[in-house]
C-alpha cells in the first residue's frame, strides 16, 4: 500500500476542533481530493441546519429528504426538533469558500449536535460552517416538476418513487421492511425495520410493499416531466427476503418490477437491484426480468464481524456461500456490471470491531483485492451510526476520519492496479463531477469525458 500519511492516531486526532481536523486532514492527504475529505467527515458525522436551511416539505421549492430506505439521521424523529416537521433538503451540494470546492454532492444526515451547521447568513444565503466558520456556500436541490404531481390514488411521486443523487437514480424500496428480523437476524448496523417503524408512527405515508401498477405510475410521471432526462438509473431494493413476500420468493418478487418497468419503458433508464447474494439459477432471472446491474452487497469482509455484524445472513446464506455467489454472479451479468456494496467504518465498531485504523484498513484492503483481482468492483456506503441499531448506540461518533481516508486511498490504489474503471450506473467519476452522495469514492477517482 502506497503512503497515506503519518497517523496521529485516531483518539488524538478526534480531539481536535472539527476544523483543526479537517485542515490537517487535507495536508496529510493531499492525494485525495479536498471535496472527498470534507464529504467523507460530513457523511460520518452528520450536519445540522438551521431553520432558515430546512425545506417547506411537498409545498415548497426545494426537494425535501425522502428517507428512501434507512433513516441515515443520528437521531430519531422526535428527536431533530424543526426538522422533524420541516425536511431538510434531500441532498447539498457544496462549493467554493475557503478549500475552493468543485461542486459536491453530499448525502443529508441528520446530526443536532455536529460541528457542521448549515445557515443563511446576513446576505441570505446558505453557507456551511465549522467551529463558526463558514467553509463553503451550499446550493439545495431544486423540486422537480416530477413531485408536484400526484398519483391517481393521491400519494406522492416522492414516496413511491424518490430521486437521489441529484435527481441520477430513482430509488424504488418496493419492500420497506426486512424479514431478517430482531437482535439474532439484523444487520447490527441496520435500521430499516426501525425506519418503517419511525414514519409510520409519525403518520406519514410509508407503504410497505408497493404496487407494480403505482411504481408504473409514478415513473410515468417522472418520464413526462423529467424533459432533460437526467434520471438516467432506476435501482429496486428493499428488504431481504428469506421466505416470500405477496407468495414469491426474492428474485422473483423484485424481477417483477423490472419486467413491468423494462416492457413499459423499455431502455429509459439503466436497471440496477440491491438483493441478496442469490444461487446463480435465481441471478440469472434478474437478468432475464431487465436488470443489468446487480448489488449483492457484502457488507463487511472481516469473517468474525460478518458473522457478529450480518448474523442473519450467515445464518441463511453464509460467509463463503456470499461470495461465492457475487463471482457466479459475474457469469451472468459479467463482472463490470456485479457492483457489491460494504458499509464503510463498522469494522472499527466497539466492542467487537478493530482498534487500530490500519488493521482495519488491512482487512478491507484484502476484500477490494479478492473481487477487484476479478474484476468485480465493490463499491461503499460511509457508515452513518443510526441511534436504533446496536452498533450506532454503542458507538455515536461512528469510524474515525482517518480510517475513511485511507479507505479512499487503498480503494483507488486497487483499482488502479487492477486495472479498473469507475463502475457502471453511478454517472461521471472525479471531484467536481460525482452525483454519488452517500461515500465519496466517486469523487477520488480520476474524471472521465462525458460521453
Amino acid at each position: 500500500m502506497a503512503e497515506v500519511g503519518v497517523s496521529l492516531g485516531a483518539t488524538r486526532a478526534e480531539q481536535m476542533p472539527r476544523g483543526e481536523l479537517l485542515e490537517d486532514a487535507m495536508q496529510r492527504f493531499g492525494h485525495l481530493p479536498p471535496e472527498a475529505i470534507l464529504k467523507e467527515d460530513l457523511l460520518r458525522t452528520g450536519m445540522a441546519f438551521d431553520d432558515s436551511a430546512l425545506t417547506d416539505n411537498e409545498d415548497g421549492e426545494v426537494k425535501p429528504k425522502s428517507y428512501f430506505i434507512f433513516s441515515f439521521d443520528h437521531r430519531e424523529l422526535p428527536e431533530l426538533g424543526t426538522a422533524a416537521l420541516r425536511r431538510p433538503p434531500e441532498e447539498i451540494v457544496l462549493t467554493g469558500g475557503p478549500f475552493g470546492l468543485r461542486r459536491t454532492v453530499v448525502s443529508v444526515r441528520v446530526n443536532p449536535a455536529s460541528p457542521y451547521r448549515v445557515a443563511a447568513g446576513e446576505d441570505g444565503l446558505l453557507r456551511l460552517h465549522v467551529d463558526g466558520r463558514a467553509i463553503a456556500d451550499v446550493g439545495l436541490p431544486p423540486m422537480p416538476e416530477y413531485y408536484r404531481h400526484a398519483l391517481g390514488n393521491g400519494k406522492q411521486v416522492m414516496e413511491v418513487a424518490p430521486t437521489i443523487q441529484w435527481g441520477y437514480l430513482i430509488y424504488l424500496t418496493v419492500f420497506r421492511v426486512c424479514q431478517y428480523f430482531g437482535a439474532k437476524e439484523e444487520c447490527q448496523y441496520c435500521d430499516i425495520n426501525h425506519n418503517w417503524r419511525q414514519h409510520k408512527k409519525a403518520g406519514r405515508p410509508y407503504t410497505g410493499v408497493k404496487p407494480v401498477d403505482e411504481v408504473l405510475e409514478a415513473l410515468a410521471i417522472i418520464d413526462e416531466y423529467d424533459t432533460a432526462k437526467l434520471s438516467t438509473a432506476y435501482t429496486l431494493t428493499g428488504g431481504s427476503v428469506t421466505k416470500t413476500v405477496e407468495g414469491l420468493a426474492e428474485a422473483d418478487f423484485y424481477g417483477r418490477y423490472a419486467k413491468a418497468i423494462e416492457e413499459r419503458f423499455p431502455g429509459r433508464w439503466i436497471g440496477k437491484v440491491v438483493a441478496q447474494a442469490l444461487p446463480k439459477a435465481d441471478v440469472q432471472r434478474f437478468f432475464d426480468y431487465g436488470i443489468r446491474i446487480y448489488h449483492p452487497n457484502y457488507e463487511v469482509w472481516d469473517k468474525r464481524l460478518f458473522e457478529l455484524y450480518c448474523p442473519g445472513k450467515e445464518r441463511y446464506v453464509g460467509r463463503e456461500e456470499w461470495h461465492r455467489r457475487i463471482l457466479d454472479a459475474a457469469d451472468v451479468f459479467g463482472a463490470r456490471n456485479v457492483i457489491p456494496n460494504f458499509v464503510a467504518g463498522v469494522e472499527m465498531a466497539a466492542p467487537q470491531g478493530f482498534t487500530e485504523v490500519d488493521a482495519a484498513i488491512e482487512s478491507t484492503a484484502e476484500g477490494l483485492e479478492y473481487f477487484m483481482s476479478r474484476g468485480i468492483t465493490p463499491r461503499f456506503t460511509t457508515w452513518c451510526p443510526e441511534p436504533t441499531t446496536p452498533l450506532g448506540r454503542a458507538n455515536p461518533q461512528g469510524a474515525p476520519l482517518e480510517y475513511h481516508l485511507k479507505l479512499l486511498t487503498v480503494y483507488r490504489e486497487t483499482m488502479e492496479r487492477n486495472k479498473l474503471a469507475a463502475p457502471p450506473g453511478y454517472g461521471l467519476p472525479g471531484a467536481g463531477n460525482a452525483v454519488f452522495s452517500v461515500s465519496s469514492f466517486m469523487d477520488t477517482l480520476p474524471p472521465e469525458p462525458a460521453g
